[in-house]
């Protein structure tokens, strides 16, 4: 009868562990610190979202909206992934879509799971419809008492382009704060080399299981053991930011790494 007990316990354990670790929503604070940032921007609250995926976080996406308002957000980010190609529901996607445009402009990159189903024009245009800014190897500006800031995004390299012919699209001003909307965060060096000021990244999931103290075991496109996972990471004048991401793909769980959603305030420096 013990044991009976002992491994029902245990198994009830196991079942709230993993039921924690993949919607239990924590909100991770970093603050970019530049003297490209202009004077009217200082205070801008960015918060990202990425890798949403097949995740349901309350009825109608509620506690993910919820939380994300709890941020106060200027802007947001979203850096791709938004569905999942092995389960397509573009409905139960928009649903987050359609709470977070009431919360502040959105600005959208896929992902490679959008390509993989071969519907980005479909995607675009509902995003669209919804009022959701597309950066499709685009860039824009926005302005403050005189003072202006670039916003960039590129697709996902399935679409056929590489990264580098992608950043030469979208004409990247040395003179302006740059903020680049990239689903990886693999090809860092990439972003270094054309010097962008300001990267959100998602895709590998944190590495989707983590070893505290140690890190991601694996992440698509960086292999065992991967360098970007999470966190701020700094080489020369570029700065990146890699989410955890919300969402699971053909794994179904995640293990010591919660559901993240990223906030950056920018400050003059």
């Amino acid at each position: 009868m013990k044991k009976l007990l002992y491994v029902v316990i245990f198994f009830v354990f196991i079942v709230i562990f993993l039921y924690v670790n993949n919607h239990w929503l924590v909100v991770s604070k970093h603050v970019f610190e530049s003297e490209k940032v202009p004077a009217s921007f200082d205070g801008l609250r960015i918060t990202q979202i990425t890798d949403l995926q097949d995740a349901l976080f309350g009825e109608q996406q509620e506690k993910l909206i919820a939380k994300v308002k709890t941020t106060n957000p200027d802007l947001i980010f979203i850096t791709g992934d938004l569905i999942d190609s092995n389960r397509y529901d573009l409905e139960r996607s928009l649903q987050a879509v359609r709470g977070l445009v009431k919360l502040a402009d959105v600005y959208y990159v896929l992902g490679n799971h959008e390509v993989a189903t071969n519907k980005v024009s479909e995607i675009y245009e509902v995003l669209s419809s919804l009022g959701v800014h597309i950066l499709a190897n685009e860039s824009t500006v926005i302005e403050r008492d005189g003072e202006r800031l670039a916003i960039v995004g590129i697709e996902d390299p399935l679409m056929g382009r590489t990264t580098e012919d992608m950043l030469e699209m979208v004409n990247v001003q040395p003179d302006v704060l740059t903020i680049l909307l990239a689903h990886r965060p693999e090809v860092f060096s990439t972003y270094v080399n054309y010097g962008i000021d300001l990267v959100f990244a998602g895709h590998a999931h944190g590495g989707q299981v983590r070893i505290p103290g140690i890190g991601g075991i694996f992440a698509r496109g960086q292999g065992l053991f991967p360098k970007y996972t999470a966190g701020v990471y700094e080489e020369n004048s570029t700065t990146m930011v890699v989410s955890r991401g919300l969402g699971n793909s053909s794994v179904p769980f995640r293990i010591f790494n919660l559901p993240e959603i990223v906030v950056m305030e920018l400050k003059k420096k």
